[in-house]
């Protein structure tokens, strides 16, 4: 064989290696669809979510409606909201704060200009036109609209019809109609093929949808009752810590890590382009089409029914726990949301074993008030992920040497370990930063996720675990190690450790 023929054998079985280290890589990813409404909180996760692309998979960036904003159909044609909160408050209407189908585009330009420096911190960021070709609009005429095939309800049922085994995490930031009309599509085109029940069922195991509230009826009244199988992690009580009433809910020790001292420094100003678009109180800005947005005023947000705010105070991301759900810690809690994450927690519904809730049986204690608290499963991580918002503002800006970057936390038993009643466990901890900077660990037991508390005795890099000796067999403890490192903004990971009896 010449020297030549070996060259290009060798350059064939290079290219097939990456070839499927990719795939691999490709198929480790979450695959995700967001829906929108656009309201200003949306357009803050928004802001958010790209600073979390290199995390997961993006397949879709749809335009949708809510209860809350709809375009109409232009011909003057009126509706009464469905939804009891909205028809009290707005009447019948031809249109409703309808902010249009052009922001995300806006949003991604900026998020372009600063894209070549985001690769500096990781590869993975997509490129702007990658995303801007995901944008489509989806069902937005009216709250709750089904009937019409769109780009967006389009694009999202070719999704759940393609070949890739991936689960599809569809994120319904405003109401689930897109959604809802995706799945009618799939319905209608194939309901009367002999494999319909094969199709079915293969589209209820890929489809996982993450709803904030029910912002429209067409989750109660189409995709449950039709689409019984898939999935539904319904968020109606913990994402308010994120969203608008964040002082009335927001432990006080976590609440100074939304307000304007630090949002204004290390997230708003001198972060670049897009984070100059990012909505906070008293900022002067106003989003066209919202006539409600009142909160860049900085004369009308002293003793609203909110509370006070100061100028760049956090507003609103009512919607970032649904993509944070893809973004893993080391919390472990994709699979299971019962097990608590920067995503909240949720338990699996009485009625529905596909469905998982938050409320009281999802309720955490509170250390600050000593009661249990729905919101706490959420509040509890507000901190954390704060200050790792702030360290991605400075990876649009910073070089990587001059930011933050997340530590990866090890144990050396594994995340599942066996023990029986009353029995005595070591962990070993290990740490990796890139940034050299020493790591502090904390270990404590987050006994709402499991079936109880155990003792933990930490020791700089050891922690003693010892198992209640009323344990009984099947029982599972959750132990959660943290890891907190000494750069700025402090970041911190985390490995979740569960103690099986037998």
């Amino acid at each position: 064989m010449s020297l030549e023929h070996i060259m290009k054998n060798i350059s064939l079985l290079l290219f097939c290696i990456c070839l499927c280290t990719i795939c691999q890589a490709q198929q480790n990813n979450k695959r995700t669809i967001v829906t929108t409404d656009g309201e200003i909180d949306d357009v803050d996760t928004f802001i958010r979510f790209l600073m979390y692309t290199n995390e997961f998979d993006t397949e879709g960036l749809i335009y949708s409606s809510s209860m809350w904003h709809w375009k109409g159909d232009g011909k003057g044609t009126t509706m009464v909201s469905e939804m009891e909160m909205t028809r009290n408050m707005y009447g019948e209407r031809s249109e409703l704060r309808w902010p249009g189908t052009t922001w995300m585009e806006e949003l991604l330009s900026e998020y372009g200009k600063v894209h070549p420096n985001l690769l500096l911190h990781d590869k993975n960021y997509p490129s702007a036109e990658k995303l801007l070709s995901l944008v489509k609009v989806g069902n937005i005429d009216f709250e709750g609209e089904m009937d019409q095939r769109t780009e967006g309800s389009e694009w999202i049922a070719q999704k759940l019809m393609d070949d890739d085994p991936r689960e599809i995490f569809l994120q319904a930031w405003g109401g689930t109609n897109t959604i809802a009309r995706a799945l009618k599509s799939i319905e209608e085109d194939y309901s009367n093929h002999k494999n319909w029940e094969e199709i079915k069922e293969k589209v209820s195991k890929k489809a996982i949808i993450y709803t904030i509230m029910d912002q429209d009826a067409t989750y109660k009244k189409y995709i449950g009752p039709n689409w019984p199988k898939i999935r539904v992690f319904y968020n109606a009580n913990q994402f308010w810590c994120f969203a608008y009433p964040w002082k009335r809910v927001v432990p006080k020790s976590q609440q100074p890590f939304l307000e304007g001292s630090f949002m204004g420094p290390n997230i708003i100003n001198d972060h670049g382009p897009l984070f100059k678009k990012y909505y906070s109180y008293g900022d002067g800005q106003k989003q066209e089409g919202d006539p409600n947005h009142f909160e860049g005023d900085i004369s009308k947000i002293v003793d609203t029914e909110r509370g006070s705010f100061s100028k760049y105070d956090f507003i609103s991301e009512g919607d970032s726990p649904a993509f944070l759900h893809l973004v893993d810690v080391g919390l472990d809690n994709y699979e299971d949301p019962s097990r608590g994450g920067w995503s909240g927690r949720f338990v699996q519904s009485k009625e529905n074993p596909y469905r998982y809730e938050d409320g009281d049986a999802a309720s955490d204690l509170n250390p600050e008030t000593g009661e249990m608290d729905k919101s706490y499963p959420q509040t509890r991580w507000i901190k954390p992920m704060q200050l790792d918002f702030a360290a991605r503002a400075d990876w649009c800006i910073k070089p990587f040497s001059e930011a933050n970057h997340p530590p990866k936390i090890n144990v050396a038993e594994g995340n599942t370990i066996t023990s029986t009643a009353g029995g005595t466990l070591t962990l070993n901890i290990s740490c990796e930063d890139v940034d050299g900077h020493p790591v502090y660990f904390k270990a404590w037991p987050y006994s709402e996720a499991g079936d109880g508390a155990v003792q933990i005795e930490l020791n700089q890099d050891r922690a003693k675990i010892q198992v209640p000796k009323t344990a009984k067999t099947g029982e599972k403890y959750h132990v959660i190690i943290e890891g907190t490192d000494t750069g700025f903004p402090a970041l911190t990971r985390y490995q979740r450790v569960i103690i099986e009896i037998n």
